[in-house]
């Protein structure tokens, strides 16, 4: 052997990467440890970006499995208004480790938070309340906290049906950064006051999971679920969506960055220690330099639907039907023109990195 990195495989060099010139053809995936049927029942669940994933498999001919349905007497788009079919059951976006854990132990009637309702945000009728776990589930809010608890009671049992009866659990990690009631811990998607509620801030605190208390959230999640559904398979990602808002004082961008960081740690750590348990880099796809900031709207932030494309194409290629997966398309990326190439010589630094190779 010339050195270690002699006769390792292409996929664990930078530069032997196809996405280089060609971004659609990009490929992080080395391989992944089951495959996915179409009869598999999914539920997803986690940040925005899992949304994405759900409608994508459904549309692909896989079963996203809904436990919580519209009734049957309600239009479609009466149902598309209330949420209904987004999630697996209406839970909205579980953007921290810690809300999921919360959510199954609310659902199991292991843990009762001490806030009940919060206030419905301004135009929405007098006494109209909402969920503080859920703030936007329910447009315009419940007419009352009595209608608010029962629709938790069917809600929490559907949820419950989704645990027990799913094949394949899809988990999107999206934030570290949260609101927590001192009383109890309870954690809320949102602060209150930007979608119902009254902010207060004797009331309730900021917090932000480091990578420590996030794993430990995540593995007290999945445990939980494979003690109920010993066969349940896990895949986990990294949400590509930067922060909207820190409540740190640094930079948005700072703060993504931390955030994403330790979901990694945690996704890593996780899949290390549970079976059946993949880690699929969404993240690491939409955010790469090969696709050159293509796969972000004019916000950059929103996901466009050709990088919801490429990463549903490699999930699908990797964890589906290879066979119904979409092809690459062609359309390989310009290496520059000699004026651009000019000033990356300019720009030349000495990498002493850059001289490995597995030739």
């Amino acid at each position: 052997m010339k050195h270690p990195y002699s006769g390792l495989p292409d996929y664990q060099f930078w530069n032997k990467e196809p996405g280089i010139t060609h971004p659609a053809a990009l490929d992080p995936v080395v391989r992944a440890p089951f495959r996915i049927s179409p009869t598999d029942k999914i539920v997803t669940a986690g940040s925005c970006f899992a949304q994405h994933v759900a409608r994508y498999m459904s549309r692909s001919g896989y079963n996203h499995y809904i436990t919580e349905k519209c009734h049957p007497i309600v239009g479609p788009e009466v149902a598309e208004a209330h949420h209904y079919g987004l999630w697996s059951a209406r839970y909205g976006n579980i953007y921290t480790a810690r809300q999921l854990k919360q959510l199954l132990l609310r659902a199991w009637g292991m843990f009762e938070p001490a806030t009940v309702s919060w206030p419905a945000p301004a135009g929405c009728d007098d006494g109209a309340v909402v969920d503080p776990f859920r703030p936007q589930i329910q447009p315009g809010g419940f007419a009352s906290e009595a209608e608010l608890l029962r629709d938790r009671r069917h809600h929490f049992a559907c949820l419950r049906k989704a645990i027990l009866e799913m094949d394949v659990f899809v988990f999107n990690l999206g934030l570290t950064e949260g609101w927590e009631d001192p009383r109890d811990g309870a954690v809320f998607p949102l602060a209150p006051g930007v979608a119902g509620g009254v902010y207060d801030p004797d009331t309730v605190n900021f917090v932000n999971f480091d990578e420590t208390q996030t794993f430990a959230d995540l593995h007290f999640a999945l445990k939980f679920i494979r003690n109920k559904n010993p066969s349940a398979r896990f895949v986990l990602a990294i949400s590509p969506v930067p922060l909207a808002a820190t409540y740190e004082d640094r930079h948005a961008l700072v703060s993504t960055g931390w955030s994403k960081a330790v979901l990694r740690i945690a996704a890593e750590k996780a899949v290390k220690v549970f079976d059946d348990c993949a880690y699929f880099p969404s993240y690491e796809l939409t955010t790469s330099p090969h696709v050159r900031g293509a796969y972000y709207d004019a916000d950059c932030r929103e996901v466009l639907q050709p990088g919801v494309d490429h990463v549903m194409r490699l999930f699908m290629t990797h964890y589906g039907d290879p066979e119904t997966a979409p092809k690459v398309p062609e359309a390989p990326v310009a290496t520059g023109d000699a004026h651009t190439q000019e000033m990356e010589k300019a720009m030349a630094v000495l990498c002493d990195v850059a001289a490995i190779d597995n030739s």
